[in-house]
């Protein structure tokens, strides 16, 4: 009882502060906020009188309060506050547009005026659709939610069978492992809020904030799938972090000659599963190249849902605007394409995306949205890898 009283303090100084500052605020939440505070003030203190005419001490346990007042949740009940009611996700919508705090029956112990605002699951799982749907990457990689810093193990040897006469044995054969770790990498976006958006109703207003961070952050994810450096984000595919098998970097120019070396290259056990990744400029400079018998090298046909299917050399190719064009003046060693099993690059993502909303008091008057999420990934194959070079 006396975390809940300091709990209900801590909170009554946040809305006198609140009021003293002078700041937009819903006055109507905060007087039925703070007459909800009063109220389980008074049960709580009620209570605690009580067990001291019986010499009880510190009172434990859930207070009963008169019917229709609503009082704080304790630890196990505030851990599951229920984000997708209509009720949270208002009050979640007019602390993003308004500022106004989250009453305190809607929020979690962690949950704070500096911790932001957990965003509404049902929004969360919609921004994490979109991701998947509008990126041409991200749905093509491993996705996993390991806890950061947790060594995942992975083999690099696989054992061999061998043919033994009757009655034979074989030899036993150790299986080496090697493991992975994955960081904690923030990615944060900030959204600034409109006068249209602060009009909005409540789906609309969900609708606007998906489309925003969606755009921002699958933007920002598939480049470094493609080449994060792994300092501050995570390790690319063609970054200098991932190892490249001797062999497979081919050196060359967007020509048929170029990628079948890099067809080559490419182990046969990596044979249904690997795709071509490349610019648009650099596909379309393949779509004049034929082989010697006249048959085009690049194919383009239109599917039955209407939408293009590539492939080049037989093999299907993701188009992406993460890496360079060859026509634009590369230096000798860039990757401008590559080979590669997309499965074998894992995403470790806590989607846990937190919201928060301050003002720019130093640079503007705007009121701007943040949202932050921790992701980290790695190559865990590199054996499917080809890559192509200047």
């Amino acid at each position: 009882m006396e975390k809940r009283m300091q709990e209900i303090a801590a909170r009554k100084a946040e809305i006198r502060s609140l009021l003293q500052s002078g700041a937009e605020c819903d006055l109507d939440a905060i007087q039925a906020e703070l007459e909800t505070l009063e109220t389980e003030e008074r049960a709580i203190q009620k209570r605690q009188e009580i067990a001291n005419k019986l010499n009880v001490g510190d009172v434990r346990g859930r207070i009963i309060l008169p019917p229709g007042a609503k009082a704080g949740q304790d630890d196990e009940q505030r851990s599951e506050i229920d984000t997708t009611t209509m009720e949270y996700r208002t009050a979640f919508m007019k602390y993003v547009l308004r500022g106004t705090p989250i009453p305190a029956e809607l929020r979690a112990d962690a949950t704070t005026t500096t911790a932001g605002a957990p965003i509404p699951q049902n929004v969360l799982n919609t921004v994490v659709d979109k991701l998947l749907a509008s990126g041409m990457i991200l749905p093509l990689v491993t996705q996993t939610n390991y806890k950061g810093g947790v060594a995942i193990p992975n083999s690099s040897v696989k054992p061999v069978a061998t043919w033994v006469a009757e009655s034979a044995g074989s030899d036993k054969q150790a299986k080496t492992t090697g493991s992975i770790i994955f960081g904690y990498y923030k990615l944060r976006c900030a959204v600034a809020v409109s006068l249209e958006v602060d009009t909005m109703a409540v789906p609309a207003f969900e609708a606007v904030l998906i489309n925003n961070v969606s755009q921002a952050m699958v933007i920002a994810l598939e480049q470094a799938i493609i080449s994060g450096t792994g300092s501050g984000q995570p390790t690319g595919i063609i970054s200098a972090g991932t190892p490249v098998n001797a062999g497979q970097v081919i050196t060359g120019t967007p020509s048929r000659k170029s990628f079948v070396a890099a067809e080559g290259a490419l182990d046969i056990a990596y044979e249904a599963t690997a795709k071509w990744c490349m610019t648009k400029q650099t596909w379309n400079a393949m779509l004049g190249e034929s082989d010697t018998a006249g048959q085009p090298v690049a194919r383009v046909n239109e599917g039955i849902p209407g939408k293009l299917s590539r492939t080049l050399l037989g093999r299907e190719v993701v188009l992406c605007n993460y890496l360079p064009s060859f026509a634009t003046g590369l230096t000798a060693g860039t990757v401008w394409a590559f080979l590669f099993d997309f499965s074998d690059y894992v995403l470790n993502t806590n989607y846990n995306i937190n919201i928060q909303r301050y003002q720019e008091i130093w640079v503007g008057d705007d009121w701007v949205t943040r949202a932050v999420l921790i992701a980290d990934g790695k190559v865990t194959d590199p054996n499917s890898l080809v890559t192509l070079v200047k």
